[in-house]
């Protein structure tokens, strides 16, 4: 996630030429559905730790919105 967040200021910032830009933008997308993928598997390990109705406790818990 680290990883993502510098790559997303340094584009911001206008640190890339056009074609470097496409690059990066190619690598956050990896490394976006890393991401996913890794939050996927800690909610399954937690609906699987919790039991019965972990589902639907997790759908109602909201994520802060980053900063």
């Amino acid at each position: 996630m680290r990883d993502l967040e510098t790559l997303v200021v340094k584009m911001e910032q206008g640190e890339f030429t056009l074609e470097e830009s496409i690059k990066q933008f190619e690598h956050g997308i990896q490394l976006a559905r890393s991401c996913q993928q890794a939050l996927r598997a800690a909610e399954q390990k937690v609906l699987k730790l919790a039991g019965d109705g972990a589902d639907e406790a997790l759908r109602d818990f909201d994520l802060p919105e980053p900063s």
